[in-house]
Formats: C-alpha cells, sequence, structure tokens
C-alpha cells in the first residue's frame, strides 16, 4: 500500500496524465460529473456523480459503421478505432460493481468488440465511501462501500490518499507513480473503513433485503397485484434507466447524412412506449408492463441468468432523480413483504 497527501494529489494526477487520459469527478452548475483531468482542475468531495462511469465503456450514443453506395455497389466502412489508454479516477464501491454487471452482458457471446475495447484500455481507480448518504443501500447487494473492488482501490483520510494496487493494470500504473507516493501501512486505512461500516448501520435503508427476490421467482411476482398501484404514477420517461450504472438497453439506427449511410446504437428505456417495437406492435403496450419490466429484470430475470447476481447494485440514483419518487426501494418492500417493512 501507497499514499499521498491530498495536497499533492496534483502531482499523482499529472503523472497519471502523463500515461494516459485522466477522469475525475468535478462540480459544475449541474452537480458532479467525470471531466478530463487538467491542471487546476479539482477533485469533488460529492459522494457520487450524476451519471455513472458505465458511459466510459458504453457510451449513450456511439457510431459503429458506415454505407455507402454507387450504382448497385455498396461499400462498408469499418470506423472503429483502437482506444487509447484513459484511466477513471474516484469510481465507488456500486459503480464498480455495475461493470460485472455489464461485462456479463457485452463480454459473451455475442461478444461486443466495441466494450470490449474500451474495457481492455481502461483503468478503473475506485474511492471507498466515508460519508454514505440515506439514498444509500449497495449493502443490500453485498457490496461494501468502504472496500470497493477496482484495479486500483484508494482509501481517503483526513490528509492523506491511499493506493493499493489489485490487478495487473493496477500494479503497471501504481509502479510509475512511486515517485510521488510513499510507502504506508493499513492501520488508517482500516480505521476509516470501521468508521464507515458504522454509518452504513444508520442509514435508513440499512436493513433493506432482496432475500425474497433472486433467481427462478419469475412465477412468484410476475401476476403480483401490487403492480397496477406501483405503476400507476410511473410518468415513463426513462430517468432511472438513464441515471443506472447497471441498465444496458439499446437501440440501433440508420442515418441518412447525404452522402451515405450512418448506423449508430444509443441507450433505449423498457419504459418508453416505443421499445421494442416492430412491425407487428408492441408486445408491452401498457406503462405496467414496462414498468414490471424494469423491475422484474433488475430482482428476477436477470439473477435467473447470471448465478443469482442482482442487476441493481444501490447506488441511490434512481432514488434522488425520480420526478415521482418511485423507485426499486419502494417495490422491493411492496414485494417483499414482512422483511421490508
Amino acid at each position: 500500500m501507497r499514499k499521498c497527501s491530498i495536497q499533492n494529489l496534483d502531482a499523482v494526477f499529472s503523472k497519471i496524465a502523463e500515461e494516459a487520459k485522466l477522469y475525475i469527478p468535478q462540480d459544475s452548475e449541474k452537480g458532479t460529473d467525470y471531466k478530463e483531468w487538467t491542471e487546476g482542475a479539482v477533485l469533488s468531495n460529492a459522494l457520487n456523480t450524476n451519471r455513472s462511469p458505465k458511459d466510459f465503456f458504453f457510451p449513450q450514443t456511439e457510431n459503429l459503421m458506415e454505407f455507402k453506395t454507387s450504382g448497385k455497389e455498396i461499400e462498408i466502412i469499418d470506423n472503429r478505432d483502437e482506444m487509447e489508454d484513459f484511466v477513471v479516477f474516484g469510481v465507488r464501491a456500486c459503480d464498480v460493481k455495475s461493470f460485472e454487471i455489464l461485462d456479463r452482458v457485452f463480454l459473451v457471446e455475442p461478444y461486443d468488440s466495441y466494450y470490449a475495447n474500451r474495457r481492455e484500455h481502461g483503468v478503473i481507480i475506485s474511492m471507498a465511501c466515508t460519508r454514505p448518504v440515506e439514498t444509500c443501500f449497495c449493502q443490500t447487494f453485498d457490496i461494501d462501500a468502504a472496500n470497493p473492488e477496482g484495479d486500483i482501490v484508494c482509501h481517503k483520510t483526513e490528509n492523506d490518499i491511499f493506493f493499493n494496487a489489485v490487478t495487473e493494470k493496477g500494479n503497471a500504473l501504481m509502479a510509475k507513480l512511486e515517485g510521488v507516493t510513499e510507502d504506508a501501512d493499513s492501520s488508517e486505512v482500516d480505521a476509516q473503513i470501521e468508521k464507515t461500516h458504522e454509518i452504513m448501520k444508520k442509514l435508513p435503508l440499512a436493513n433493506l433485503t432482496a432475500d425474497k427476490f433472486g433467481a427462478d421467482k419469475t412465477n412468484e411476482f410476475f401476476d403480483a397485484p401490487e403492480w397496477k398501484e406501483l405503476s400507476q404514477s410511473c410518468l415513463g420517461c426513462g430517468t432511472c434507466t438513464f441515471v443506472c450504472p447497471t441498465c444496458q438497453c439499446y437501440d440501433i439506427k440508420d442515418y441518412n447524412t447525404g452522402h451515405g449511410v450512418i448506423r449508430f446504437r444509443c441507450w433505449d428505456s423498457c419504459m418508453y412506449s416505443d421499445f421494442t417495437k416492430m412491425a407487428h406492435g408492441n408486445s408491452r403496450n401498457s406503462q405496467l408492463e414496462r414498468f414490471r419490466q424494469r423491475f422484474m429484470h433488475k430482482l428476477v430475470y436477470y439473477p435467473t441468468n447470471n448465478d443469482g447476481l442482482f442487476s441493481c447494485v444501490g447506488c441511490g440514483r434512481c432514488l434522488a432523480k425520480c420526478p415521482i419518487s418511485m423507485n426499486i426501494v419502494k417495490v422491493m418492500k411492496t414485494l417483499g413483504g414482512k422483511d421490508n417493512e
């Protein structure tokens, strides 16, 4: 384990930026988001960003290929470029866990080379939480906010940042930071972890459990009468899906530029009325069906197909952003029975 003083963190950032593009959480009038580090940029103290770091690996829009026609000839242009190396600093435990969920979608057959290219070139430097807030419930899904995963795991104390390289990529980067960091023991980190655990125990959602949900529970919940009341207030705006670090649905469209065609993909939302719409129409015609699909996927369908792993990481973004305060916690409390009262 190594450390640097918080006052000397810019030296660490500068050294990383010599090796790869570096992105850190930064504050603006619109809140906190990841932006490229430049000299003078200030690391945000916010717990989490408006949008998750999912964007680095699965961007909201992305060109896939181009087509050009000449008479009856069609030229297919592969416009993919090899990604440059980049580093994302300050990723919280919930968001780091989301990468495993996305990997199980994009890194299995049919293999997504666009996503894989970004994953290969990205290095994740996580940051343990020290001040979890009332909307946090990552512990519901066995995620330890005080001890995240990542290529390099960071812990922040009053005066220092501690670095612990975990993976091969992490060790390679840390080797280049030896000149701006120093050896350290884990005593301060252990004390900080204990403090964070004590805070987590006192949060409003500390006792929320997912025990009633999981693999092979489709028959138990699919026709539950509670879906009708739960879905009635939903606006179908899709905000929850766009801030969610684990949502992976997308659409593929062709755009005629006048000189050819660009095929691109963009995020889609199961909360939209035209989601999965085909020539025959839509298979989910009511808001109830679309609402149910979202939460059944998080709590039942995904774990059924992925060894019991839930497709929610308890980051709390949907709790904070939903305009009518409808979210996965209310669904779990309503359908989960006495265990979640």
